[in-house]
């Protein structure tokens, strides 16, 4: 494939952070520096790192940017929030839906999916299936919230962003194994006709 996708998990909540890569020139983006530095930067070998992007700003998906960014000495992409416990940081460049990313000669498509944090994206490999959705939604249920008023835009986000992409689309969530779209999609709708009142928390499909 044009593009390569890698992965590690990292820390101690078993956070899973990506790479994509350029097939043709091997440079690369990081994706959610969680944790463990040196199993990352082993992840990038034989690759010419070109920035760091994180999905969101929970401290399980960020906590070796520092160290990361201090190795790397690549610029940092997130969007502009606001961010999740009031993190705070000076980002090179904030992100926005529809955005686009060159990686080489292949190029990175960003999707604003607010819902679990405010500042929550998925980054797409243009012309490719797989999409790496954060926190966004998992195999199992949607991200947590934290508000109604969260858990409305979840739903918003589900109905509006995700349902649209085709059933070939291979999700790669932070945590937990990656799934193909249109094995939940029958669920994902399901779901989305129930009315869940002001529910917020963990949530399944099966509720």
């Amino acid at each position: 494939m044009p593009i390569e996708l890698l992965m590690r998990a990292v820390g101690p909540w078993t956070m899973n952070a990506y790479a994509f890569v350029c097939a043709e020139t091997r440079t690369s983006v990081l994706i959610d520096p969680g944790a463990d530095p040196d199993t990352l930067q082993e992840m990038l070998r034989g690759t010419t790192p070109i920035a760091i992007i994180l999905t969101h700003t929970h401290f399980d998906h960020r906590g070796a940017l520092d160290e990361m960014r201090a190795r790397l000495n690549v610029p940092v992409l997130l969007h502009r929030g606001p961010h999740a416990d009031d993190f705070s940081i000076n980002a090179d460049r904030w992100l926005e839906d529809s955005d686009q990313i060159e990686l080489g000669k292949q190029r990175l498509r960003i999707y604003a999916t607010p819902g679990h944090t405010a500042d929550q994206i998925c980054i797409a490999a243009e012309g490719d299936p797989r999409i790496v959705v954060g926190d966004t939604i998992f195999d199992g249920g949607p991200g947590k919230t934290w508000s109604a008023d969260d858990f409305r835009t979840t739903r918003r986000i589900l109905r509006d962003v995700i349902l649209p992409w085709s059933d070939e689309t291979i999700c790669y969530p932070g945590h937990g194994a990656a799934f193909r779209l249109g094995e939940r999609r029958r669920a994902i709708e399901i779901f989305l006709s129930k009315d869940h009142g002001d529910f917020f928390g963990d949530a399944t499909w099966e509720m």
